[in-house]
């Protein structure tokens, strides 16, 4: 009995101080004081509609929109060939390229910003934006190559051989057979990719310029000048909108299975 107390107590304890701090977001976001505080000092939506009339939100949630899907997009169209590459053919030093491409994950986001400002941004004279865009399609690459090679291994090799031997090409072969049976993964890919973007915070620290700033990095600029519960309530919309994309991808394409 009481082993059994001490395991439900520990659960408990873990459920907590995982999830306890997503729910003092929800709390405070519904605020009705003028100060981020909790506990909440009663509760209101006027922070939550605020959060959709600050233009500086509005504009940044777009920019990380955008660097989200096409640097995700970005990420497959290179990533999937690597992939298969690595999957399908035993390649000189393999195992090597497998760590290089996967540097981004392993290396500090903040040693990889510094490092694309000093020596990509500034000698080039690299826009803002395109900047960004390669840092987040570098960022996002190693995600895609994995969740494509888990979903590729879990694919019989002599299917695609069999298709060669009945006529098709090799890169036939990729795109009528290997490429519908991997689809899911290159979904689960896609979404991993997305969520990890939008919320990526120390490259885009560094990279961020006078008004192009992605909306991580100007929720913290706007704290820096206002402490109203807002950011609370976009923060809680933020989390939300991430818990449903990943709710969805595990309903419809098994998530778990690729990360």
């Amino acid at each position: 009995m009481i082993s059994r107390f001490l395991q439900w107590t520990v659960l408990a304890l873990t459920i907590g101080f995982l999830i306890g701090p997503f729910f003092i977001i929800v709390a405070a976001g519904l605020s009705a004081g003028e100060s981020l505080a909790f506990p909440p000092q009663g509760l209101s939506l006027r922070w939550v509609i605020k959060v959709f009339q600050i233009d500086s939100f509005r504009d940044s949630f777009l920019l990380s929109m955008g660097l989200a899907i096409f640097g995700t997009l970005a990420a497959l169209i290179l990533g999937v060939p690597i992939a298969y590459a690595l999957a399908r053919y035993k390649l000189p030093f393999g195992e090597t390229l497998r760590t290089i491409v996967s540097a981004p994950i392993i290396v500090p986001g903040i040693i990889v910003g510094l490092a694309l400002l000093r020596y990509l941004v500034v000698p080039l004279n690299v826009e803002v934006v395109a900047a960004l865009f390669a840092a987040h399609t570098a960022l996002i690459l190693p995600y895609a190559v994995r969740v494509v090679s888990a979903s590729l291994s879990n694919l019989r090799s002599d299917i695609e051989e069999a298709a060669v031997l009945l006529g098709a090409s090799r890169l036939g072969a990729f795109f009528r057979v290997v490429l519908p049976n991997i689809k899911s993964g290159i979904l689960a890919a896609f979404i991993l990719g997305f969520v990890t973007s939008f919320n990526q915070v120390p490259v885009s620290l560094f990279l961020s310029g006078p008004g192009v700033r992605t909306l991580p990095i100007d929720m913290i600029s706007y704290l820096e000048t206002t402490y109203d519960p807002s950011v609370a309530a976009l923060s809680a919309l933020l989390a939300f909108l991430s818990i449903a994309i990943v709710f969805v991808a595990e309903r419809f394409l098994g998530f778990s299975r690729y990360v």
